[in-house]
């Protein structure tokens, strides 16, 4: 249910309906401007479209369901009415639930289930696609836990997403509706968010399940920018488009960015090297 039939790296635009992202909080936090913009990013090639109304960059202040609901369940709605493939970004089982009914394909849980219990039993009864990703902690405390222990952060996401794997089969999940995400930037180091980055592959081969990579404009990608830029999630941009190209040609399921155009053309370039080595 969750292979991609395009026969190649999926790429997923970001719609964030919210004031407060850490990139672009505010740009279309109205119905209107949400909407259009991902009729916007649909033109420019994206697969799939995740609307989310709840920021989880540090620091951000907590919303309400309702107010969730309220900023994503029209755009959802408008979106898939127009065809597009949506996925709700949320932490939030009676939230999921909602997006389905409004047209949501996809559920994105970056807890993968750790902040509401009840996540795992929606999933089950909806029998939509799950995007599990690798969670240790709440945003204002994430950075504090980063300790992976003597094995590394590596065998340390394997084991705590096959866990996620027990408690989604346990809770009557099909296999075939996860994909598992290793949470660059969630409660890693910049060093460990290379590592996992660089483990796409493995990652893909050991988990048996498809992969998302979501670094796009993320902090530790500053490394690869000059100095003076390091601190402008914007102009993190060229490395986000880079980073698509590896993880395309090590087998990632999908990409969430927020600009779609240099990303498309960076896993139609993987697809065509890969069938070209």
């Amino acid at each position: 249910m969750a292979a991609s039939a395009a026969g190649r790296t999926l790429v997923m635009g970001i719609v964030n309906v919210t004031p407060d992202s850490f990139s672009d909080g505010g740009r279309w936090h109205t119905t209107e401007l949400a909407v259009a913009h991902g009729h916007q990013l649909l033109a420019q090639g994206a697969d799939i479209l995740d609307v989310g109304g709840e920021s989880t960059r540090p620091g951000a202040t907590p919303v309400t369901t309702e107010q969730e609901q309220g900023r994503v369940l029209p755009v959802i709605r408008a979106l898939a009415d127009a065809g597009a493939v949506v996925s709700v970004d949320t932490l939030h089982a009676e939230t999921a639930d909602a997006a389905v009914a409004a047209g949501a394909w996809i559920v994105n849980d970056v807890s993968g289930g750790l902040v509401d219990p009840s996540m795992h039993r929606v999933i089950a009864a909806t029998g939509v696609v799950y995007i599990c990703q690798h969670w240790r902690g709440a945003p204002e405390i994430m950075d504090t836990l980063t300790d992976y222990g003597a094995d590394g952060v590596i065998a340390g996401v394997e084991t705590e997403l096959r866990q996620r794997l027990d408690e989604l089969d346990a809770a009557g999940v099909n296999s075939e509706q996860i994909v598992l995400d290793p949470g660059l930037g969630f409660a890693k180091t910049h060093a460990q968010s290379w590592e996992l980055l660089a483990a796409t592959g493995r990652l893909v081969d050991e988990l048996g399940r498809p992969v998302l990579i979501g670094a796009s404009r993320k902090r530790f990608l500053a490394a690869a920018t000059v100095p003076e830029a390091a601190a402008d999630p914007l102009a993190r941009d060229a490395a986000t488009t880079a980073t698509t190209a590896l993880a395309a040609v090590a087998g990632a399921w999908a990409v969430r960015v927020h600009e779609v155009p240099a990303n498309r053309d960076a896993v139609r370039t993987a697809s065509l090297w890969k069938e070209n080595r």
